[in-house]
């Protein structure tokens, strides 16, 4: 079997009203979702997405022609390319969908087949104020979820606090609850500070007073010593991060330092075979992994079936805040949402490959 072309899609889907996104310094009016389609001389498709792709169309020559199941050959030539580029990762899960469909076998499976499936925790993603963010926690509490993540802007802090503080109230413990600092990494343009060890000290240490699962960010993404320090300094909480690192060494180097309790590399920001090196030498020292996922249907797949194979958790991400924030939207190139089950579990799709069904009807509605 041959790579004989690789396609993007690149989907921009309108919104009316527009999502304010905790980390966006303006509401967004789109979302964007490129969809990677490796087609072979055999008729089997491999899908994939993640991030934007701009500037793979110079690379793609490197893989034409190819055996698309030699996926260790393509991640070398994936790591050459992340240096000079973009990070086009999404193309090694499309690679993994295909050799799914090839052995037929989910994904998850040849990842090892730990579970076939994972807890869902609710990702919001909107500041909201306390009342509302707790009104919301008990509707997803009554969808199924049994876990959500708050935003809490450190500029807004008392907000912030409030609103985990009146969460933690209306949910008791029928619910696990995490805190989004947001200060691993900026946004284009942003060149405001991440907060100093000693505050960040003091929110975990409040925080843990709410029972909070793990405070995620509370640091630069950089600063692994101090984030290793702030572990050993902050009892009944723990440390999330990692979900924007770009290379297998500097996931490694986080889990030397022990910087974190929870590892979260996103598996299609850096890639699948990494994240599960990391996955496994994370779960080997008795640290979690559970990975980042804040782009679409079909990354949150990706990353569920390479936390299913390895055994991660105790919680899987599901980008969920309605209604700003809903499974329509993050989707919409799916034929069908990606939503956990009545039980909260969000289950690996049965079906070879990742599982993913377009709506090629979206798809051409949608395009760029």
């Amino acid at each position: 079997m041959r790579i004989t072309a690789i396609r993007l899609d690149r989907l921009v889907l309108p919104l009316a009203p527009p999502f304010p996104a905790a980390w966006d310094p303006v509401p967004r009016t789109s979302f964007g979702a490129t969809v990677v389609r490796i087609e072979t001389d055999e008729g089997l498709i491999g899908f994939g997405s993640g991030d934007t792709m701009d500037g793979f169309e110079a690379f793609e020559h490197l893989f034409i022609g190819q055996d698309p199941l030699a996926i260790a050959r393509h991640v070398r030539v994936l790591e050459t390319i992340d240096f000079h580029a973009g990070r086009y990762w999404p193309l090694e899960a499309a690679l993994w969908d295909l050799l799914g469909k090839t052995a037929g076998l989910p994904v998850a499976t040849l990842f090892g087949g730990a579970t076939d499936g994972i807890p869902a925790y609710a990702s919001c993603g909107m500041l909201l104020p306390a009342p509302e963010r707790a009104e919301s926690a008990l509707r997803l509490r009554d969808e199924g979820f049994r876990a959500l993540k708050i935003r809490v802007d450190p500029r807004r802090l008392d907000d912030g606090l409030a609103a985990v503080t009146a969460t933690r109230t209306a949910v008791g413990d029928s619910m696990e609850i995490m805190v989004d600092l947001n200060q691993g990494w900026r946004m284009a343009g942003d060149i405001s500070r991440a907060l100093d060890a000693v505050t960040a000290r003091e929110i975990a240490a409040r925080l843990a007073d709410d029972d909070v699962l793990w405070v995620e960010e509370p640091l630069a993404g950089t600063d692994l010593r101090g984030l290793a320090a702030l572990r050993a300094s902050s009892p009944g909480i723990r440390i999330a991060g990692g979900e924007m690192t770009r290379t297998l060494p500097d996931m490694l180097a986080a889990i030397e330092a022990d910087a974190f309790d929870v590892h979260q590399p996103d598996v299609v920001l850096t890639g699948l075979s990494h994240a599960r090196t990391v996955a496994e030498l994370a779960l080997a020292r008795n640290r979690w992994f559970t990975p980042h996922t804040w782009t679409n249907g079909i990354g949150l797949l990706a990353n569920l079936h390479v936390a299913a194979g390895v055994g991660g958790g105790p919680f899987i991400e599901v980008p969920y805040d309605p209604p700003g924030w809903n499974a329509e939207r993050r989707d919409f190139m799916l034929a069908e949402p990606v939503r956990p089950g009545p039980d909260g579990i969000l289950h690996v799709p049965s079906t070879p490959g990742l599982g993913i069904v377009l709506d090629e009807a979206a798809v051409r509605r949608y395009a760029a």
